[in-house]
């Protein structure tokens, strides 16, 4: 019923569906673009469909591509913070061709030799999720108040996962790195004062940004 209230088309629960046969397959990315793919599957389909329950029009590609980039920016940050528990449990969402770049040998991902190369790769992956959140910002100007708050505040805490890794550097990885309550407070407050003036939001534009597909 919310499908068809929303007009969500039918293919986006599916797009979903195949980031859930992604990680059942135990798939890696051998590419950058592989990564962007996979990180749709699982957050940036997810983004267009919270977009379109929120009142977007499913004609306004722009809005929707910058909610689907908001999705790319937390699953970004999530490989970033989860790159040791990942590797725990078998999986590992790093592009293939980053790690033969780095000399990471991907069978011995968290050998303490790796890991300052290790620290340069999760700095890749929080620069590009705030290329990522940054776009998002601007989607956010095409939501109601309430919904913009939302997605601002989410938008907020979970760069500040990406930049926490990098800030702990190599030991980013022995304790999981989190936003505190303090803190996740401190963005809910910013983010309403950014909802409020969110129609003066800079454009920020998407050229060489992923394109979900259509």
């Amino acid at each position: 019923m919310v499908a068809r209230e929303c007009a969500i088309p039918r293919a986006l629960p599916f797009d979903v569906i195949e980031g859930f046969a992604l990680d059942a397959a135990e798939w890696r990315p051998s590419s950058e673009e592989d990564l962007y793919r996979y990180c749709y599957h699982v957050a940036g389909a997810v983004g267009v469909m919270m977009a379109l329950v929120m009142g977007v029009s499913p004609d306004a590609d722009d809005v929707l591509d910058r909610a689907c980039d908001l999705g790319l920016a937390f699953q970004l940050g999530n490989i970033a913070r989860d790159i040791g528990e990942d590797d725990e449990g078998g999986r590992c969402y790093l592009p293939q061709a980053w790690l033969a770049e780095a000399g990471i040998d991907p069978d011995r991902l968290m050998a303490p030799e790796h890991r300052p190369a290790l620290v340069e790769i999760a700095r890749r992956l929080a620069d590009r999720a705030a290329r990522y959140e940054a776009s998002a910002r601007v989607g956010a100007a095409a939501l109601p108040f309430r919904s913009a708050w939302a997605v601002l505040a989410a938008a907020g805490i979970y760069g500040a996962i990406a930049r926490g890794v990098v800030r702990a550097g190599p030991d980013a990885w022995d304790d999981r790195v989190s936003t505190s309550t303090m803190a996740k407070l401190g963005w809910v407050a910013r983010a309403s004062f950014e909802s409020l003036g969110r129609t003066s939001t800079k454009p920020v534009s998407r050229d060489g940004l992923w394109t979900r597909a259509r």
